[in-house]
């Protein structure tokens, strides 16, 4: 496939690129955009045929499950098959913002989407791209980091575009994206774990669940 790349202000988002990114999505394809911490693919995650070609374009093992963007805790709720107290606290206290959550998923969230474990990461972005997309399609996306599975992360249009150019079908370029990238902690277990460290310290986390 032939990938296009087409600028975009991060700042005020030019609405009709930000509907050219939408029109892939609804037509099943992958594109790459700028997230608050790095540059991630999205796709329709209720589409089959996009999640397959999510995993394609990483080379990504089909048992690892692929995040979710949200636009808000509404969002979530209707991916989640229940959201404990613990969610709602760390979802308030740091969302929009750099932490995903592990929750267990809906039964209407494909299984593949949970790479078969019944499990569903979900993050709110401070990204005002990613925000105005989600707002556009009015459904979440899936995002996953724009590179080829154990390849270094993306922090430009450029660099997303050398490495996944024949693989997606879309890359927009926003410049550079700074950023520790998003802590995940997994709340679906009596006790919280967390799984990848980022810009969140674990000791804030510990901090915010912590009975008072």
């Amino acid at each position: 496939m032939a990938t296009d790349l087409v600028e975009i202000n991060p700042e005020e988002p030019q609405p009709e690129v930000l509907e050219r990114a939408a029109a892939a999505v609804r037509r099943g394809k992958v594109a790459a955009i700028p997230t608050d911490a790095l540059y991630t693919l999205v796709a329709d995650p209720f589409n089959l045929g996009a999640v397959a070609q999510v995993f394609q374009a990483k080379g990504r093992e089909p048992h690892r499950s692929l995040p979710i963007l949200v636009g808000d805790l509404m969002m979530a709720e209707e991916l989640a098959s229940e959201l404990s107290n613990r969610f709602f606290i760390l979802a308030r206290r740091f969302w929009p913002g750099p932490l995903t959550i592990i929750v267990p998923a809906s039964a209407r969230v494909p299984l593949k989407l949970t790479g078969n474990t019944g499990r569903l990461a979900l993050r709110q972005s401070r990204s005002k791209i990613a925000n105005q997309l989600i707002a556009m399609l009015n459904h979440p996306l899936i995002s996953t980091s724009a590179n080829i599975s154990g390849r270094p992360t993306c922090r430009s249009g450029i660099d997303v575009f050398g490495m996944m150019d024949g693989r997606v079908d879309l890359v927009i370029d926003g410049g550079t994206c700074s950023g520790a990238g998003a802590t995940t902690v997994d709340i679906t277990e009596p006790y919280w774990r967390l799984i990848r460290t980022g810009a969140i310290e674990e000791k804030e986390i510990a901090e915010c669940l912590q009975p008072s």
